[in-house]
């Protein structure tokens, strides 16, 4: 079947926080991490389905949806899980704060790695809760954990749960699985507790990788593993605030249902239609958009490899490039300058890395090269550091 990825819609106009972050019509927004794509035309009519029945009340997991949930688990990565494992939620940065919450001293430390996404840095602050940050080593191609400087941080009496993100955002790094043998196996020694947020599993670009959950490490990881999950990212629902938290063990589960409560509330009925859909009838859509992606993303690579002074690292999974501009000299923070010029990219900053952008490929071909086009004038005329 034949997906039109390259039909620009306009999404001006509309309810988009992205494409409303700027008043200026010729502005071109390009950090908020959802795609410009219509979603798969099984979502579509599951979503028109739900409509036409008419009646929007409060809303339990159908049992339907929860076995879609199973299967797509069990035939990607070989978990089998049980349907009182999963806590459903209204977006992955709710299970992240009530993660934190689940710490039951204020001296209680959140350990993660940095640059990371966002909420994982404010989680622990609105949580009353210390974070350490550990930086990830930025080498030729890819970051790498510091394990050494990891493990004295896992080590801290103080520490007791670990955000990990993997597939990682803005990194793009899919874990091996000695990786996350090795990082499990430092949680387990220094009881700390682990929240997973998986959330970009379904967009591994390379063919030969393959994400590997968490907690199918081993039943002692899962003991002690929340994983967050939903399909909001792969199939363009975010939305919908639709996803799920998957916890094994029954006293880790009580503690995060115990602390969710008061705050999650019921899901949206449109998402348990969506998710289902997405899970058991969109894979050749999905199949198509993987091919566009790794096409887009080679196409920002080349952009940035044709910029001296501009790293970025091989991304492996997800639609967004983290592009290190400290080599060139902007005049102010490089995603300041690139606003300024009509270009919006995600602040580094706000990442914990200073100097970087985030590029949103997860569009039509002709978005992207306007975006390219921009990237492209705004840094060409900028001298190099050192140069």
């Amino acid at each position: 079947m034949k997906f039109d990825f390259d039909e620009v819609i306009e999404r001006r106009g509309t309810d988009s926080s992205k494409w409303n972050s700027n008043s200026n019509p010729n502005f071109l927004p390009m950090p908020i991490a959802d795609m410009d794509f219509r979603a798969a035309p099984e979502i579509l009519a599951a979503l028109h389905k739900r409509v036409d029945h008419g009646v929007f009340g409060y809303a339990d997991a159908p049992p339907w949806v929860v076995e879609a949930v199973q299967e797509k688990l069990f035939r990607d990565y070989g978990w089998e899980t049980e349907p009182k494992w999963f806590v459903w939620l209204s977006g992955l940065v709710v299970g992240l704060n009530v993660a934190c919450r689940m710490l039951e001293s204020a001296a209680d430390a959140v350990v993660t790695t940095t640059p990371i996404y966002p909420p994982f840095l404010h989680a622990p602050d609105f949580t009353g809760h210390p974070r350490i940050d550990v930086p990830l080593l930025q080498e030729r191609t890819r970051y790498e954990i510091p394990w050494d400087a990891l493990e004295q941080q896992l080590a801290s009496p103080t520490a007791k749960l670990f955000l990990h993100c993997n597939p990682h955002n803005p990194a793009g790094r899919v874990m091996r699985r000695e990786e996350q043998e090795r990082l499990a196996e430092l949680c387990q020694r220094h009881d700390v507790l682990i929240c997973s947020d998986e959330i970009h599993c379904d967009l591994v670009l390379e063919p030969d990788l393959r994400h590997i959950p968490m907690a199918t490490i081993s039943p002692e990881v899962a003991a002690r593993t929340i994983t967050l999950m939903s399909p909001s990212k792969a199939f363009n629902l975010a939305g919908l605030m639709w996803s799920f938290a998957v916890i094994p063990d029954v006293a880790l589960r009580k503690a995060f249902l115990r602390s969710a409560r008061g705050i999650v509330t019921e899901l949206n009925v449109f998402g348990y239609a969506a998710g289902e859909a997405a899970y058991r009838h969109a894979g050749p859509w999905h199949d198509a958009l993987i091919q566009v992606l790794r096409r887009n993303r080679d196409l920002v690579r080349e952009t940035v490899a044709d910029l001296p002074g501009l790293w970025m690292p091989e991304i492996e999974a997800t639609y967004l490039a983290w592009i290190d501009c400290r080599g060139r000299q902007f005049p102010c923070e490089p995603s300041l300058y690139f606003e300024k010029n009509g270009l919006g990219l995600s602040h580094g900053s706000a990442f914990g890395a200073r100097g970087f952008v985030r590029f949103n490929y997860g569009c039509p071909l002709p978005t992207l090269q306007e975006g390219l086009r921009r990237f492209r004038e705004i840094v060409a005329p900028l001298a190099r550091v050192n140069a």
